[in-house]
């Protein structure tokens, strides 16, 4: 069992594996208040602690919900860590004044709309809050601000950022804090390993977080696919076969950047069956085969 994982010195102590929230509500699932308080219990059964939100999911909904349910016993809110995001703009009904999709880092968006969080979460207090996206506008001034304020206010603890390049997480870095980068990282989607990401987190002792950890393999029919399951067959012989979805996330694992995956599922039995990652150890040669079947070549 891997064991609660501290993001950057200093940060927040978080669990392995991150339950994301995003298909809980009506972009999914669309569990009501039982099922989800049921689903937070689950989690938290299974050592998994943390709870990834943003606060554009469901079209601004999902959020709100998960507070409803969360408030059936807000007891479990000090055994929890949460996280979520702002800084998009969608243009949806819950949001007539969005006229056009749009990033917003604005100071006074940034406050306004961690405060929405968390009176829509049910907490004093957010463990995280992250920038959403990377904008072409942003001020990292006006962003350092905006968590200043809110640090000093106590209701947010931390900061970092998601789906950033490293030039601009650098950019950022310059004057605030950050303790993490939250990209899309899958077996099936390599380019942070590759493009300098993963490696700045190791040179900083950042761990990044990663969403979409089985990138979509389940819902593919092609030959890179085709390949993947070959190899995670073969592979899963070796650790008794928990299922291509245990294997997947054991490669993340794996990586010396100690990567905390976002896990996409509502289903508890699927949330279960992941758990069995933090209880497999792969081998460096088991990961280089993997990235083999995914790229279509080896190694230069």
């Amino acid at each position: 069992m891997l064991a609660p994982i501290r993001l950057s010195s200093p940060g927040p102590v978080f669990s392995r594996l991150v339950a994301g929230v995003m298909t809980w509500g009506v972009w999914g699932h669309d569990l009501d208040i039982k099922e989800m308080s049921a689903m937070i219990d689950h989690c938290l059964s299974l050592g998994i602690t943390t709870f990834d939100h943003a606060d554009i999911y469901g079209h601004y909904t999902t959020e709100e919900a998960f507070g409803n349910a969360l408030a059936l016993q807000p007891r479990r809110r000090h055994e929890m860590q949460l996280v979520t995001k702002c800084g998009i703009r969608l243009v949806c009904k819950e949001r007539p004044e969005n006229v056009v999709k749009a990033y917003d880092h604005r100071k006074e968006y940034i406050i306004a709309s961690a405060e929405r969080s968390l009176r829509n979460l049910r907490t004093d207090y957010l463990d995280l809050l992250l920038i959403h996206r990377p904008s072409p506008l942003m001020q990292a001034d006006e962003v350092a601000e905006a968590i200043a304020h809110l640090k000093a206010a106590g209701k947010v603890q931390h900061f970092g950022v998601s789906n950033f390049t490293p030039s601009q997480l650098d950019y950022l870095r310059q004057v605030t804090p950050l303790v993490t980068n939250q990209v899309e990282a899958s077996l099936l989607h390599t380019a942070p390993f590759f493009d300098g990401t993963f490696d700045q987190c190791l040179q900083l002792g950042m761990h990044p977080m990663a969403w979409s950890p089985l990138g979509g393999f389940f819902n593919r029919d092609d030959e890179t696919a085709s390949r993947v399951a070959d190899q995670l067959d073969e592979i899963g012989h070796k650790y008794r076969n928990p299922g291509a979805d245990v294997i997947l996330l054991a490669w993340l694992l794996h990586h010396p950047a100690e990567i905390l995956p976002v896990l996409g599922t509502a289903r508890p039995s699927r949330m279960t069956a992941a758990a069995q990652a933090l209880e497999i150890s792969l081998t460096d040669l088991d990961w280089f085969e993997l990235l083999e079947a995914a790229r279509g070549h080896e190694v230069a």
